[in-house]
C-alpha cells in the first residue's frame, strides 16, 4: 500500500491539472507517479520532461518502453 495517496484531478492546483489533461489527451490516462508527484509541482514538471524524453527518443518503440515499465513496476510491486 502507497504510503502517499495519488492524487486525482480534482484535488490538484492549475499548474497540475493543465498536466493530467495533457496526460489524459496523449495517453488516455494520468500515470501514478505524476498524481503522486502532484504534491511537487516543480518536481512534477521536471520528471514529466525527462519521462517524454526517454519515451520519444531512441530506437527502442514507445510500445516495448511503456511495457517494460509495466513489468518493471509489477516486479517491484508497485502501481505503475
Amino acid at each position: 500500500m502507497a504510503r502517499i495517496r495519488p492524487r486525482t484531478p480534482d484535488e490538484v492546483g492549475p499548474e497540475m491539472r493543465e498536466l493530467f489533461e495533457s496526460f489524459q489527451r496523449e495517453r488516455g490516462n494520468i500515470p501514478n507517479m505524476f498524481r503522486t508527484m502532484a504534491l511537487r509541482p516543480e518536481i512534477a514538471e521536471t520528471a514529466v520532461a525527462h519521462m517524454r524524453a526517454i519515451f520519444s527518443t531512441g530506437t527502442v518503440e514507445t510500445r516495448l518502453k511503456e511495457m517494460l515499465a509495466v513489468r518493471v513496476s509489477q516486479i517491484n510491486d508497485c502501481a505503475y
